[in-house]
């Protein structure tokens, strides 16, 4: 994922786009890489679009959340995403997880999608 990311931004994009970038990673790894990533993401400036199904990914690296709807996959909502304790700055992946807010916005979200669990 490191040297992906390195071979990306050699390039000097002005937007990244990571398309499912930690799929194949484990729990723990997922959440320390994602910490590495956002870091190197803002230290250079970049504008990233990220496309996750994972909401606490989406709520934790982004400022940002906008829901797809099922086929045709349309613009279901937009959520701005702020954690007001930090001010402008934001906090890291693994500190997002650990505001009050990340689950009042994992709850909104969860909600709009259209997933039934049955059980």
């Amino acid at each position: 994922q490191r040297v992906a990311l390195a071979r990306t931004l050699v390039t000097n994009p002005d937007v990244v786009l990571l398309d499912e970038p930690f799929s194949a990673l484990d729990s723990q790894t997922r959440l320390a890489i994602a910490d590495e990533v956002v870091d190197v993401l803002r230290s250079e400036g970049k504008a990233v679009v990220l496309v996750t199904h994972d909401i606490g990914e989406a709520i934790a690296m982004t400022d940002r959340v906008v829901v797809l709807s099922r086929r045709p996959g349309r613009i279901k909502s937009e959520h701005r995403i702020e954690f007001p304790s930090y001010g402008a700055k934001r906090p890291t992946p693994f500190a997002a997880r650990n505001q009050p807010e990340f689950n009042v916005y994992f709850n909104t979200l969860w909600n709009e999608l259209d997933v039934h669990v049955e059980g």
